[in-house]
């Protein structure tokens, strides 16, 4: 069958569900999930037969969309503030999981080139750093205390600048997403660029290690929690330049209310970064590798499984329980 058929015999039906989800358009969950049958048949019908068309794009993201509303309509637990976190959030993030990825590439190769950089010319981490950093770092580093610096203030002090300093930048990253991507681009350059050059900085000092098994107690949920952010700004800028189907306006709407969405979703784990800075950082020098490890293994994991690996879990059970083939 020829796209234009296919599009001209299946066009209603696609239209009749798109009001049920987007619309005010009301169906009972049965009539919904029989729907989504049919969308995700029509949607694997099109990847077969027409590999390269935007009728793909269109009928994944309505597939998307229409899972997650069918979940909503029939799940039985009907406590808001747990679908949340534990439904809502999971399936945004697998839904746009290539904006996730995009933000890990991008951040990844500002850290590259920071620490490129950093090797390739002396003067690169003071730029980055500044001077007053720098020369503080290398006295703490002789005196034997590389992360002294995470010492200073009283431990709720350093928690609260440290927390509301995270989420503006949190915020920052993704409300720049409005001008195309761009924006969030910049914050995530800044960002990596300074951890390529600051890692490297203690790296030629010799003490990599100190700073590793120290900084990254706060800093494996801190950095990841801000590349998710990213993730947001960047949906929210490509709802603006590829609205798809939908109109300019529609897709705005949909990109700002998903991203918004998923950076509230990052609150949690930016509160608790600032805890483990405030709080934890500070006596790493006390503690045995096996504990500083252990912490930053634990929180790095945590964080990993809820946005990489939970979203695809959820995915397929909420797939075999409405049994899409």
């Amino acid at each position: 069958m020829r796209e234009v058929a296919f599009i001209k015999q299946n066009k209603e039906k696609w239209l009749d569900f798109e009001r049920a989800i987007f619309g005010k358009t009301l169906k009972n969950p049965d009539e919904l999930a029989s729907l989504y049958i049919h969308l995700v048949n029509d949607l694997s019908y099109a990847q077969t037969y027409y590999p390269k068309s935007k009728t793909i794009l269109y009928l994944n993201n309505l597939a998307a969309k229409a899972f997650q509303k069918i979940y909503k309509t029939k799940r039985e637990d009907t406590n808001r503030f747990i679908y949340f976190w534990k439904v809502e959030v999971p399936m945004i993030i697998y839904q746009y999981r290539r904006y996730v990825m995009y933000a890990f590439v991008l951040f990844l190769s500002f850290v590259a080139i920071g620490a490129l950089s950093a090797a390739y010319d002396d003067t690169f981490v003071r730029l980055i750093l500044g001077d007053h950093y720098v020369n503080m770092t290398l006295e703490n580093i002789e005196a034997g205390d590389p992360v002294a610096v995470y010492k200073s203030g009283s431990n709720w002090g350093g928690f609260f600048a440290i927390t509301i300093n995270n989420i503006q930048v949190g915020l920052l990253s993704f409300i720049l997403g409005v001008f195309g991507g761009i924006g969030t681009g910049y914050i995530l350059l800044n960002n990596g660029i300074m951890v390529g050059a600051f890692q490297f900085f203690f790296f030629k000092e010799g003490v990599l290690w100190e700073s590793v098994r120290g900084i990254w107690i706060h800093g494996s949920m801190e950095i990841f929690a801000i590349v998710i952010e990213g993730a947001a700004g960047l949906i929210l800028g490509a709802s603006i330049l590829f609205p798809k189907t939908y109109s300019r306006l529609t897709s705005f709407k949909i990109g700002m209310k998903d991203g918004v969405k998923i950076l509230v979703s990052t609150f949690p784990f930016t509160l608790a970064a600032g805890f483990l800075e405030g709080f934890v950082t500070r006596y790493s020098n006390a503690m045995p590798n096996w504990l500083s490890v252990g912490i930053i293994l634990v929180t790095l994991s945590i964080i990993s499984f809820y946005y990489l690996i939970y979203p695809t879990i959820l995915h397929k059970q909420l797939k075999e329980t409405y049994a899409v083939i």
